[in-house]
């Protein structure tokens, strides 16, 4: 049910925002929360699914194999902590969990599909979104909407390439976790609680600020994301300044 309210904001604010009804900052900050939560959820129930697939009935026990959000998140540390660096940086954050039981899983190749399968959703979902960005190049409809959904599918290439680093924690480095020695899965093991914060940490240094920014801009640079459509996205969304 929280789902399915979740896409019906997401839907109801696009509605919105294309025939041009209400305030466009509130609704492009609306569109973007509704949507980076639906991206969540189905990033999450992704990783239930393989999990599930490769042999971890505990998925389903679990509730994880319902899209319910509140099972696998964290009101901090997916929705609050997420929104305040997309609001302070325009970056996407992990925000959600899935406990999987990797030693039921059938063998290491499954082990690393369950953590890949979720930057993955994240890929397909800014495909959906960029695609008719750069199709109609926004001239149809309303220029809110593609500023909204720009900005949001650049949010999801943000998520996609952190998510996929190797660090321990992090989908990246669990995708490589199963085919380290077991002296390397213990030392991972130590540091993944603390790799995604220290991950945020050296985000904040300025010059591995800008590599990263460097490749994402160059990734929605070759998919044709226009620069100043998602920039555009990210003034409105910050509707209050």
């Amino acid at each position: 049910m929280i789902f399915l309210c979740l896409v019906a904001l997401f839907a109801a604010t696009g509605v919105m925002l294309w025939v041009g009804f209400g305030s466009v900052g509130l609704n492009v900050f609306l569109f973007v929360l509704a949507g980076w939560l639906v991206s969540l959820c189905l990033h999450e129930y992704a990783h239930a699914l393989v999990a599930f697939k490769g042999g971890d009935r505990s998925v389903a026990h679990k509730g994880y194999l319902t899209l319910n959000p509140l099972l696998y998140s964290h009101p901090l540390l997916s929705i609050a902590l997420p929104l305040l660096i997309i609001i302070i940086g325009g970056i996407g954050l992990p925000g959600g969990a899935v406990q999987v039981e990797r030693h039921a899983l059938r063998s290491k190749l499954w082990d690393s599909l369950v953590s890949l399968c979720g930057p993955l959703v994240n890929v397909a979902f800014a495909i959906v979104l960029i695609v008719p960005v750069v199709v109609t190049g926004g001239t149809i409809g309303s220029a809110g909407f593609w500023a909204g959904a720009a900005l949001l599918g650049f949010l999801q290439l943000t998520v996609a390439v952190l998510n996929l680093l190797p660090v321990p924690g992090l989908d990246g480095g669990n995708l490589i976790f199963p085919w380290l020695s077991p002296q390397g899965q213990r030392g991972f093991a130590n540091v993944a609680p603390y790799g995604l914060l220290i991950v945020m940490a050296v985000l904040f240094v300025p010059q591995i600020n800008r590599i990263f920014f460097t490749v994402v801009y160059a990734i929605a640079d070759v998919v044709g994301l226009s620069p100043q459509l998602y920039a555009q996205g990210y003034d409105l969304f910050r509707f209050w300044s």
